[in-house]
């Protein structure tokens, strides 16, 4: 359980929620699985914006400029926005754990399903319509990319 929930989830929502505890001994190996393609056009940067408990970076996917195809996926998904994770401390933040195991923090790259659905908001309500990236983060050596998002982040103090 996560350090700050004070009892475990009790809402009903299937087998699709968050958080996972992704288990290594019960990791299966899938032959068929095709590799992920990753193809993101930076242009498509909007902006960053504070909603009042993170940060969110918004792209324009108004086109399929950047996207995922493959993997598990039986449609292209376009790039929605990413947003972190994070802990007041450095021995937890991370959503989601690996054999109970928390990282410092994580990284949410959130996709949707532009070919079955009209828009974002219909593609939340449906069981294939985001597909999200989740990078787990450790602390390191300075990472140049990272450090230009974090230099940003003054200017989007308030919500």
């Amino acid at each position: 359980v996560h350090p700050l929930w004070q009892s475990p989830l009790t809402i009903p929502g299937g087998t699709r929620q968050s958080p996972i505890n992704i288990q290594w001994r019960d990791s299966v190996y899938d032959p068929f699985l095709k590799p992920l393609k990753i193809s993101y056009d930076p242009t498509t940067c909007l902006h960053i914006w504070n909603n009042g408990y993170s940060f969110l970076v918004e792209f324009d996917d108004s086109t399929d400029r950047s996207i995922i195809v493959g993997g598990p996926l039986e449609n292209q998904y376009r790039l929605k926005q990413f947003h972190f994770h994070w802990g007041a401390i450095n021995d937890w933040g991370s959503e989601h754990t690996v054999d109970s195991k928390f990282y410092p923090a994580e990284l949410h790259l959130v996709h949707w399903n532009a070919v079955e659905y009209p828009t974002f908001e219909e593609a939340v309500m449906e069981g294939n319509g985001l597909a999200v990236i989740g990078v787990f983060l450790k602390l390191g050596a300075r990472h140049e990319g990272l450090q230009t998002l974090v230099d940003a982040l003054p200017a989007v103090k308030h919500k």
